[in-house]
């Protein structure tokens, strides 16, 4: 193994939240190896999360919607820039078999991907409730013998296009709530998010927030909340928009979901409520100001996977239905 890197790729392909994780591997990277060139290969559509970061060299974008040609295009790119170091911080086929092929001259991996006997470094990847370690830790395991034992926190670079975009939401006093997720199961009922926004002082600004496919659900909460103070957002900022306004946010709802590993890559301030999943997987908040909601004693069905899903396997979704609107309660965020 080399001493020193100079041309550095990042593999991770999946979703919003597992890029924002992995640029925790970007911030300890950069400050191993500050003349380096830091690449990071990511899926069409979250590229607008390293807009801005100042660590990164290129952003290569890989089309799934394409699959078998893409993946033939991303490989013939790898091979042609000719990286020193590459970390593939996923466990599946895909992304094992394009760095198989990527002529890289230093692979790490997780022994779980389908290629880890290419790897000249790899790692086991566990999730289980019994083991306390966050997701973050499992990355930096990757590359704990080339920088050091303490993982780096993950980071976003909002700049000043994304900061005059909502100059004019952070006038007043503000929370944000998301109450979306890609997956029901970690969605709290829309239910409790209108009887959370009743409660609230009827002064405070709300900013209801998500992406385009959230804005029916935004937009019950507002007319059923029927306040002044709330507004519905969703689809009108995109993700680094949303990081700056949380930012500035008295505190942030979220599900386990994306917006909550915003609100840790900005040390955001957030109240984030588990569902079906439970924080032990290794995907709790890690802003310093931020608490978990989850219903109290233990529920014979949860956690019903590691990953949420489309309906309730039982059919009564306790884990959601039974959260206390009382845990909810900003009161310690708003002092």
């Amino acid at each position: 193994m080399s001493n020193s890197f100079s041309k550095i790729l990042i593999i991770q392909t999946a979703f919003i939240g597992d890029v924002i994780l992995a640029t925790s591997l970007i911030e300890k990277l950069s400050h191993y190896y500050p003349e380096a060139k830091i690449d990071f290969l990511l899926r069409k559509g979250n590229q607008i999360l390293l807009k801005g970061n100042p660590k990164v060299g290129e952003v290569l974008v890989w089309n799934k919607a394409d699959k078998l040609r893409e993946t033939i295009r991303i490989i013939r790119l790898l091979r042609k820039l000719n990286y020193d170091l590459l970390i593939n911080a996923q466990r599946y086929f895909t992304t094992g078999f394009v760095s198989f092929f990527s002529k890289a001259k230093y692979k790490i991996g997780f022994d779980s991907n389908p290629f880890f006997f290419d790897y000249d470094e790899k790692y086991p990847f566990k999730i289980a409730r019994n083991v306390n370690e966050h997701e973050v830790d499992r990355l930096h395991q990757l590359i704990s013998k080339i920088t050091d034992a303490s993982p780096a926190m993950p980071k976003l670079y909002p700049g000043n296009e994304e900061e005059e975009k909502i100059l004019h939401l952070i006038d007043k006093p503000f929370i944000t709530i998301h109450p979306g997720s890609a997956w029901a199961t970690k969605q709290l009922p829309v239910e409790k998010w209108i009887e959370l926004v009743n409660a609230l002082n009827a002064e405070l600004q709300v900013y209801l927030l998500g992406g385009p496919a959230e804005k029916n659900l935004c937009e019950k909460i507002k007319v059923a909340a029927n306040k002044n103070a709330v507004h519905n957002k969703a689809g009108e900022l995109n993700l680094l928009e949303s990081a700056a306004l949380m930012k500035c946010a008295k505190v942030n709802y979220v599900n386990d979901s994306a917006p909550l590993h915003i609100c840790s890559a900005m040390d955001a301030p957030c109240i984030s409520v588990f569902c079906s999943t439970i924080p032990e997987f290794g995907f709790a908040p890690l802003a310093k100001h931020s608490k978990v909601v989850q219903i109290k004693g233990d529920l014979y069905c949860r956690p019903c996977g590691t990953h949420g899903k489309s309906k309730c396997p039982e059919g009564h979704f306790k884990c959601g239905n039974s959260i206390s609107i009382e845990d909810l309660n900003p009161a310690e965020f708003l002092q």
